[in-house]
């Protein structure tokens, strides 16, 4: 831990010291809560989201708050090792082209209904029936932003896979109808609390009760979307390179778990789960180290870590600041880097040094296996 605010109602424990305004104002505002838990904790990545800050972990009672989930519910990460020792550029050239044949990025989707039994055990909730036809063809697909799939070599001497992605139109409309809500209720009941981008609502209501099971379905979709893109690349590998030993993780989410003594909602928005021995992924940029990771079980922390490196500027700033050449030459050898300025929403220079935010939590986690990216492809 690098810091401590006493300043609100509860303190906020911070991971790094070079936090944007707009990020510890929002982190503020959480400790003002009037039923946030014991302290605020924020991650070595944060920076600023919507209501809640990026990287940050809420633990609180009698309430859950939709934007402390934040709109792409169950984002996170799958990684698998493989057997492979080398791999020439070539080969990852065939690799990625075939990756890019059978996986839709962006808002690109399937062309035809995908299968998963958990389709035929979705809800009755408006939000995730008017959704279900439409997921069918979104269910195996990348999606966009920072979204990407990597082929990576590993400290340990092998290649590796992994994916970072998340539930899709699910989870974002989930969010914004439930978030909508909340909002339409706090103002109802007069509620007190310092940003309405925080509304909440009571775990006693239909609305909390709904919103936690839609939550819940699209952690389930979000889980099973990455694991048939996994399923999909590694059968573009080969099958007999992997032993099926991957991790799946999430790390926009809310579950309930007992810390201090009490059992608490703990709102992990761009955070991952770390309870000793666990095993998790925190990927860098696109022209950075990821790494495996193994929790250490802080409770300072409500057992988590970052989920990622962090931006340190939004997209728009990214392509508007960035040099082109630059970022190119810092993805050296890379596949993937970006051909135009357009790119350069997800390059290197728009994300926090990632050797910084692991050094800055290694009281959260213990570096398992470090990974170099070989070949990038981006939402």
């Amino acid at each position: 831990m690098k810091q401590v605010i006493t300043t609100e109602k509860i303190p906020v424990k911070l991971w790094l010291d070079d936090i944007e305004e707009g990020a510890l104002q929002q982190a503020k505002d959480l400790a003002n809560l009037p039923f946030a838990f014991k302290h605020i904790a924020i991650m070595p990545d944060s920076h600023q989201g919507y209501g809640m800050p990026i990287g940050g972990v809420m633990a609180t009672i009698g309430n859950v708050v939709p934007n402390a989930v934040g709109v792409d519910i169950g984002c996170g990460m799958t990684a698998i090792k493989s057997d492979i020792e080398e791999i020439s550029q070539d080969e990852l050239k065939v690799i990625m082209g075939k990756i890019r044949q059978i996986i839709p990025v962006g808002f690109n989707h399937n062309k035809e209904n995908q299968n998963w039994e958990g389709f035929n055990k979705a809800p009755d909730i408006e939000i995730i029936q008017q959704e279900l036809s439409s997921a069918r063809k979104q269910l195996g697909t990348l999606g966009g932003g920072n979204h990407f799939i990597e082929i990576q070599k590993g400290d340990d001497g092998f290649i590796w896979i992994m994916i970072h992605s998340g539930s899709r139109n699910f989870g974002l409309k989930t969010a914004k109808a439930y978030n909508e809500k909340a909002k339409e209720l706090c103002q109802q009941w007069f509620s007190s609390i310092p940003n309405l981008d925080l509304a909440f609502l009571p775990m006693e209501t239909i609305e909390a009760k709904e919103y936690l099971e839609a939550m819940n379905f699209c952690l389930d979709f979000a889980y099973q979307n990455r694991e048939n893109m996994l399923f999909k690349i590694i059968d573009i590998v080969g099958e007999n390179h992997f032993n099926g030993c991957e991790i799946n993780i999430h790390h926009n989410y809310a579950v309930m778990e007992h810390h201090f003594n009490h059992n608490v909602l703990i709102h992990r928005k761009g955070a991952t789960k770390a309870t000793e021995g666990l095993r998790g992924i925190i990927p860098g940029s696109m022209g950075t180290s990821s790494y495996i990771v193994e929790g250490l079980g802080n409770n300072e922390s409500y057992n988590s870590c970052s989920h990622g490196a962090g931006r340190k500027m939004g997209r728009k700033e990214a392509t508007r600041v960035l040099n082109l050449e630059e970022e190119q030459a810092k993805m050296e050898g890379i596949i993937g880097k970006p051909r135009s300025q357009s790119d350069l929403e997800e390059a290197p220079g728009a994300y926090k040094d990632i050797d910084i935010v692991m050094e800055n939590q290694k009281d959260l986690v213990k570096i398992i296996v470090k990974l170099k990216p070989l070949a990038v492809i981006k939402g």
